[in-house]
């Protein structure tokens, strides 16, 4: 199912023996732009500390009722590695983490997830596969902040089109399959999407989105609306439009 990721804030989080929290923002990882992490808002039970929750973990969530089950207990949340607000995470950091849980690793294996094809396959994967990643992944986590890109500049291949205003994933292998692309007064404030594999290039260090699509594509692509759920129906049209490879 394809959701709407901002609309995944605010969330309660909660844990096999309680609440823990609620959804603050997400870490994707920019290789394969899928998201790694929920970072939780732990309140007033782990002040000034950023915890991290992996969909390794995650249940379905709830849309009615605004929560996402957790199979964690609070006990084994508040013993993961601490981990400062300010400070990134890092890959030794995340060894350090799947040690302290328990799982295989999702960088080792070759696929989205490593080598199982959805997150919550590696809860019961064996984590022998440790030993592998220590001697062939780089330190480098590939880690970005959802709330970070939110606002960076969108460039086609002949103009500017707008800016990033959110994400659309796939809630079964957590991918970031769409960026909501809001080009502001070039076409009256309208929204449209634009998969991650139609991205030519992204400047970090100055916060730019080059994609493989001319404006005047853009302009004449099938109209997003916000407010209605991505089908399957809409996919097939934009695709098409495009003439682009399906992901499916």
């Amino acid at each position: 199912m394809l959701r709407d990721l901002n609309e995944l804030k605010g969330y309660v989080l909660l844990a096999e023996d309680g609440e823990i929290g609620r959804c603050k923002y997400f870490l994707f990882d920019d290789h394969y732009w899928t998201i790694r992490y929920m970072v939780a808002d732990t309140g007033k039970w782990l002040p000034d500390r950023k915890v991290l929750i992996s969909p390794i973990s995650l249940k379905q969530p709830d849309g009615k009722e605004r929560r996402l089950p957790v199979r964690l207990t609070r006990s084994s949340i508040e013993n993961s590695p601490p981990i400062s607000a300010e400070q990134p995470v890092s890959r030794e950091y995340e060894k350090e983490w799947f040690r302290h849980y328990g799982w295989s690793v999702y960088w080792v294996g070759g696929g989205i997830w490593g080598p199982v094809g959805y997150p919550p396959e590696l809860y019961q994967a064996p984590a022998e596969k440790h030993a592998v990643e220590e001697e062939t992944e780089p330190a480098d986590s590939h880690l970005r902040s959802s709330d970070e890109v939110e606002g960076y500049h969108i460039h086609s291949l002949n103009g500017d089109i707008g800016h990033v205003d959110n994400f659309i994933i796939e809630d079964r292998t957590w991918t970031l399959r769409y960026i909501v692309v809001e080009t502001g007064n070039w076409l009256s404030g309208r929204k449209v999407l634009i998969s991650p594999d139609w991205i030519e290039m992204v400047d970090w260090a100055d916060a730019k989105v080059t994609v493989d699509l001319t404006r005047e594509e853009i302009e004449n692509s099938p109209p997003y609306d916000p407010s209605t759920p991505v089908n399957r129906d809409y996919e097939l049209k934009l695709y098409d439009y495009y003439g682009r490879p399906k992901y499916w």
